[in-house]
């Protein structure tokens, strides 16, 4: 809330800068001259930002499949990471933005491999009856 506020009070002093020149399109984010911004240059202004910071080339979009990607390998349960992308359902989460990682898959592996095999991997560390 308290950066919205600040945004909102940017903003007018912006209105006042551009007097009869602005633009109350009724956004929250707009141009300093009031106008809506072009959704093309946030993925420019990503571009720049990310080269600036000497990170790899990613478009904007990817980095909802990095966090859907990251919070279910983090154990975040699917239907979180679904409602906070705002999804309608799990599946289309599930198979449209995110992927299996490498160490997700091997980690599958070892658990059923332990499973199959009867190991202490399959029952966790409590002792066997």
């Amino acid at each position: 809330m308290a950066a919205l506020r600040q945004h909102r009070k940017r903003q007018a002093e912006e209105r006042l800068l551009a007097g009869p020149r602005y633009a109350d399109s009724g956004l929250v984010f707009t141009m300093p001259d009031g106008s809506p911004i072009h959704p093309n240059r946030f993925g420019l202004w990503f571009r720049r930002r990310t080269r600036t910071a000497g990170l790899p080339a990613i478009r904007l979009h990817d980095m909802r499949h990095s966090y859907a990607t990251a919070g279910l390998a983090a154990g975040i349960p699917p239907k979180v990471m679904s409602e906070r992308l705002g999804h309608a359902t799990v599946a289309f989460t599930l198979d449209t933005y995110t992927s299996a990682l490498p160490a997700m898959d091997k980690s599958a592996a070892d658990v059923v491999a332990a499973l199959i095999l009867g190991t202490e991997e399959a029952r966790g560390s409590s002792p066997s009856p």
